[in-house]
């Protein structure tokens, strides 16, 4: 008489079998990534910044030679600003359309410049016409300096975000692959069927966590692989450590997803619910920009977030080459939901 095998091992077999044959699934999870990469790679590369956008508003009939003349001209010629001559009305609708960082007119051999506080690229356009103008009417810097672009790897943008990249694709990946189908399940009747066979309730919520760990691997690997192919984004901690953290993060992840259908029965529920849970995770946890942005009073509730952690933690092993023990906090709010979401998973679990 053959051993039967064990169920959680029957169940997970099962969940990979269903992954394997949903083609949808596999580009979401291992092809949107890439792509994704590929976008914001090309978009913030190793080349200049886009230069300040400046309109100059000149009077009819200032001379050349005038103060206004000869900034005006400054402007137009500068190498570090993007500056057309315009009209005035057509430079107040650019202006409040945000096409143009600033505007520059004359009053007298007065310059004005109307411009947007709030905005960052308005201010440095600011100075830098400032700075033009001054030049251009002789003044002379009595401090020598020199820039130096930064543009090795580890202190490029894409070396940030691609680590921010990893975990909103976790996060993503890791809820719908899990709650999602739990819910398509059970509102085809199909947990029915299970609710009648030998095992246990935590073996079959177990599984869904397994299959995707297996997964995991496989498009952790490929996107750290495209990330050194493509944009020369290298590890410089433990790989291991990096396996690890990943995979406290889609579990994570997967209770989240666990506890959002462990009674659902509808598809459009659960996908308010997944895009309910998920949006404070994609505005306040730092994906694309450093959370620290925000006011020190948010930052706290933000450092709470599994994403958060996650994206501190591969950060610190893509860039810092930090250790376990000085990723310790990010790691234990992964596994406090880890273990918090799964528990509660189990128990709220409904067949029916």
């Amino acid at each position: 008489m053959t051993e039967r095998a064990h169920p959680l091992w029957e169940l997970t077999k099962t969940r990979l079998r269903e992954f394997a044959r949903e083609k949808g699934s596999i580009f979401w999870v291992f092809g949107f990534p890439v792509l994704m990469a590929v976008a914001l790679g090309l978009a913030f590369r190793s080349a200049p910044p886009d230069l300040p956008r400046v309109a100059v508003v000149s009077a009819p009939g200032i001379a050349a030679e005038s103060v206004p003349g000869r900034s005006s001209r400054a402007l137009l010629e500068s190498k570090r600003l993007q500056a057309r001559s315009m009209s005035r009305e057509q430079a107040e609708r650019e202006l409040a359309r945000a096409k143009i960082d600033l505007l520059v007119e004359w009053s007298g051999e007065q310059a004005i410049y109307r411009f947007d506080p709030m905005q960052q690229r308005s201010s440095l356009a600011r100075a830098l016409a400032a700075d033009e103008q001054e030049r251009a009417l002789g003044r002379v810097d009595l401090l020598q300096s020199q820039e130096l672009p930064v543009q090795e790897p580890g202190t490029r943008y894409i070396d940030f975000v691609l680590p921010g990249l990893i975990g909103m694709n976790l996060m993503g990946s890791s809820m719908w692959g899990v709650g999602y189908s739990l819910v398509v399940a059970r509102k085809r009747r199909l947990l029915r069927r299970y609710a009648v066979t030998p095992m246990r309730r935590s073996h079959f919520l177990l599984s869904y966590l397994l299959s995707r760990s297996f997964f995991l691997l496989l498009e952790l690997v490929a996107l750290v692989l495209f990330g050194w192919l493509a944009f020369d984004v290298v590890v410089r901690g433990n790989y291991v450590l990096l396996a690890l953290i990943a995979f406290a993060g889609a579990g994570a992840f997967a209770g989240l997803g666990l506890l959002i259908g462990a009674r659902v029965d509808n598809t459009e529920v659960a996908s308010g619910w997944m895009n309910f849970v998920q949006l404070p995770m994609w505005i306040l946890s730092g994906t694309f920009f450093s959370y620290e942005r925000f006011p020190e009073w948010l930052q706290l509730p933000a450092r709470l977030l599994p994403l958060t952690a996650l994206n501190d933690a591969l950060r610190g092993v893509f860039n810092d080459g930090s250790s376990l023990w000085e990723l310790r906090q990010p790691c234990l709010v992964l596994v406090v939901y880890c273990v918090v979401t799964f528990t509660a998973s189990a128990r709220l679990f409904r067949w029916h």
